[in-house]
């Protein structure tokens, strides 16, 4: 088969692959007929090679059809369209039961230390195939998959594998009030999304900030008072109470992580980590590894006293200095976590149809080719050409 493979710094590949098998009696193989390019793709095509190898494959956004199922698998059928989350959770389990997917035990990578194995994503969540790629060996086929229904177009439903779960748990981690106000940072395809669900549940004002001219554009047509980062970035927390009597937002969603711009020192780090050596570099990111820490710094500053952050954005560092007297000072409640999918996805199908109150159906700025994948990372890490959202055809 055909996948899209790491290979270096700024080095994918699309390269014929052997196809994956059925291993264990509750796989199921899906042939993939769509997968999306994450924000948190761009982390292993800049800062995280210490953690992959070469031909690693990537990608943790894919839907498809069932092609074949192991001698267990009951809840699914060859022929049956799934979508596929992007934390590899067995449903079952003490986490999984209490709708903490993202934790799950069966598939922790215990010897990283680390939650839930995703598809996709390097050693540090457990080396696992991932679905940039014509077909996927998907475990637990009994649970894992989301079995959404045929007709309408991929784009319908390719989001429940990460972008609506994602940003729908950051509103809820949000916590905000109905009619309350809520910033969010970034405006790539997370954070776009929270903007739209912040509105579907009831936000009075819903701020975004960026510095992407057609980000901006398109949050603003959405309804979102968009600030422009160019502009304010020495004054975005004033430009913020001003909106809000002087107090700043009841939450702010922190949807950038560690790509923040700003913090050159940082940056310089990310860079020569990534030209490291794989067991000096992966060394230094577990150990001393620091973020550039400006977005989660803007978000401390613009929330309200007692509001509450929520971090959906990536941070990889073992050793960031948090601003712990401002956040304790003014009393701020945090919460932050990979995307429990399979917890949010009765709340969010409903909402799939035809009247597409979240605008699912043209959020795709970009559908290409899966052989195109490798100048589709280079232009989405450039931020060029309007690219918010790509789709890879296999």
């Amino acid at each position: 088969m055909r996948a899209l493979t790491w290979h270096g710094k700024r080095d994918v590949r699309v390269e014929t692959v052997p196809d994956p098998r059925i291993e264990d009696p509750t796989d199921v193989i899906v042939r993939i007929t769509s997968t999306g390019i994450c924000g948190s793709d761009l982390h292993l095509y800049e800062v995280l090679g210490p953690f992959l190898d070469p031909g690693d494959i990537l990608g943790h956004e894919p839907m498809g059809i069932v092609e074949e199922i192991g001698p267990q698998v009951t809840a699914l059928a060859p022929g049956d369209r799934v979508v596929i989350p992007f934390n590899i959770s067995c449903g079952h389990c003490y986490m999984c039961d209490r709708g903490l997917h993202s934790q799950c035990e069966t598939t922790q990578v215990r010897e990283r230390g680390m939650g839930a194995s995703l598809f996709g994503y390097t050693k540090l969540y457990g080396q696992v195939p991932g679905g940039q790629a014509q077909f996927l060996r998907v475990p637990f086929g009994n649970s894992l998959p989301i079995k959404v229904p045929h007709g309408p177009a991929d784009d319908r439903y390719v989001y429940l594998s990460d972008v609506l779960p994602t940003a729908w748990q950051a509103v809820a981690y949000a916590a905000v009030p109905p009619g309350g106000t809520v910033t969010v940072l970034g405006l790539g395809p997370i954070g776009a999304m929270a903007a739209r669900i912040a509105r579907h549940r009831g936000a009075g004002l819903v701020v975004g900030v960026d510095l992407v001219p057609e980000r901006l554009s398109r949050a603003a047509a959405d309804g979102v008072t968009c600030l422009d980062l160019r502009r304010h970035g020495k004054d975005l927390g004033d430009a913020i109470r001003d909106l809000t009597d002087g107090r700043g937002t009841d939450a702010v969603i922190d949807a950038v992580g560690m790509e923040a711009h700003g913090a050159p020192v940082a940056k310089a780090a990310h860079t020569a980590v990534g030209f490291l050596p794989d067991a000096v570099g992966e060394r230094l990111m577990e150990t001393v590894g620091v973020d550039r820490l400006a977005a989660f710094r803007a978000a401390v500053d613009v929330v309200r006293r007692g509001g509450t952050v929520s971090v959906s954005g990536v941070y990889g560092g073992a050793a960031d200095p948090l601003p712990m007297l401002t956040m304790f000072d003014k009393q701020i409640q945090l919460r932050m976590g990979q995307a429990n999918v399979r917890r949010w996805v009765d709340d969010i199908l409903p909402l799939l149809t035809d009247d597409d109150p979240l605008g699912v159906d043209a959020f795709a700025t970009h559908r290409l080719p899966l052989e195109e994948g490798p100048q589709a990372y280079k232009t989405f890490q450039d931020k060029r050409d309007g690219m918010i959202k790509t789709l890879l055809v296999p």
